[in-house]
């Protein structure tokens, strides 16, 4: 039986336009830009437009991957999306993906949090190295803005929205993720 190892061939990201800086928070919530940064190390965030939803932001960022690894949506085996900010809770926003790449594979979605695209990186892995799957899309996306208590000093500060996308593809040559925990 050959080894297969998941190799890195893509990768994309998609931020929102719209800039939050630390002075903005400040005019909202008791804060100073100071007191952010000497905390968390963040100047400013990005914040979605009421037509970004995840979906969009996602397929922005899966659709330069897949340019960077040289293969269209018709090549995916499999697309894994790591978010805890879907558009909706039915239908998945891995099956709006999907359909919106016009891909014709499996598609599931990953809800962990902060630690969701870890995960969903790892399962790519193991699925290649098992056989399963040859090509396999894994986003990470949140749009926590639109459920941020932006009255909250305490959390308002970290969050923003974006995305990011990697193609990961069967090798067999030694490469790519050596372990995980």
């Amino acid at each position: 039986m050959k080894q297969y190892y998941g190799r890195i061939t893509g990768w994309g990201k998609y931020v929102p336009s719209r800039i939050m800086t630390n002075a903005e928070l400040e005019t909202m919530v008791d804060t100073t830009d100071e007191w952010i940064t000497s905390r968390t190390g963040i100047k400013e965030r990005r914040i979605s437009a009421p037509d970004e939803p995840t979906s969009a932001l996602s397929v922005k960022a899966a659709r330069q991957a897949l340019e960077v690894a040289g293969v269209s949506s018709a090549d995916l085996d499999l697309i894994i999306v790591a978010t805890s900010s879907p558009d909706y809770l039915l239908p998945p926003v891995s099956s709006q993906i999907q359909d919106m790449l016009g891909a014709k594979c499996g598609a599931f979605t990953l809800v962990a949090g902060c630690t969701g695209w870890l995960y969903a990186l790892s399962v790519a892995q193991q699925f290649i190295q098992n056989g399963a799957y040859r090509t396999i899309l894994v986003i990470g996306a949140e749009e926590v803005s639109k459920f941020v208590d932006w009255t909250d000093r305490s959390t308002c500060v970290l969050f923003g929205d974006g995305a990011g996308a990697i193609v990961m593809q069967a090798s067999e040559t030694p490469t790519g993720i050596l372990a995980f925990e």
